[in-house]
């Protein structure tokens, strides 16, 4: 079963990032009260490996795991999707043809393009015999709408069949609106709560990620439905720097 699809829309789940391809990290991080822990592939060193680790630290701790491919590619989503990942984020995506293009990937023919592999480790190495009709079910597909593009075809993306959240990325999103390294810029902000807006009134849960507490706690607050409230590297760096600014002030 896959609890973080299960609540969905139903309950609010709160979450961090995992950049740094720890699997100890991710292990620590399991038991501070978070929902949910992304293992990124994007703009991390983790490979195929890494993600496996993680995976297996998050299964023993409940937590539920988002896997972010490195791209919406058909051979990178297939090798995720058989390491066994059942939520993933594709980054980037622009239109409704290429969300649409993201579910296929999840979905065996002759509903999609996913590759065959009954022995992989999401079908327990050919021990799961029904894995192959029954996988799609626990599958959730979340697409990061990252440009002006996106936004402009916001309803369309939401609206195909198989996405089953849609996440806004503020990072790219700033940069293409012209404020690269600025997500705080008025523009920036007001796209984005745009953005919610739109996702609220089609009933579509929408996630989101921000490393600035305030945000982040206004974030919940508004409902958004699923809010990643910093990275591993965020609370280490931040916690780091306070104790030696403390110690130094000492």
């Amino acid at each position: 079963m896959n609890r973080f699809k299960q609540d969905l829309g139903r309950r609010q789940q709160i979450g961090l990032f995992s950049t740094l391809a720890s699997t100890a990290l991710v292990e620590l991080f399991a038991g501070c009260g978070f929902d949910w822990i992304l293992i990124d592939t994007e703009h991390s060193p983790s490979e195929l490996p890494d993600v496996i680790s993680q995976l297996r630290a998050l299964s023993a701790s409940g937590v539920s795991a988002v896997v972010r491919p490195a791209w919406s590619d058909m051979v990178l989503v297939k090798r995720v999707l058989d390491a066994g990942a059942q939520t993933l984020l594709f980054p980037y995506v622009q239109s409704a043809e290429e969300a649409a293009a993201a579910v296929s990937y999840t979905r065996y023919p002759p509903n999609g393009l996913r590759g065959v592999s009954g022995a992989s480790r999401a079908a327990h190495y050919g021990l799961d015999t029904g894995y192959l009709a029954h996988a799609a079910e626990d599958l959730c597909v979340l697409v990061q709408i990252e440009n002006a593009a996106g936004l402009r075809d916001l309803e369309r993306i939401a609206a195909v069949d198989g996405v089953d959240g849609v996440f806004i990325g503020p990072s790219d999103l700033a940069a293409s609106l012209g404020h690269l390294g600025n997500a705080q810029h008025p523009e920036v902000q007001a796209a984005i709560d745009d953005a919610f807006r739109r996702l609220r009134a089609l009933g579509k849960p929408a996630g989101y990620l921000t490393t600035n507490e305030a945000e982040a706690e206004r974030r919940v607050a508004e409902g958004v439905d699923f809010v990643a409230v910093a990275t591993d590297t965020s609370i280490i760096t931040r916690a780091a720097t306070a104790l030696t600014q403390r110690m130094r002030r000492g």
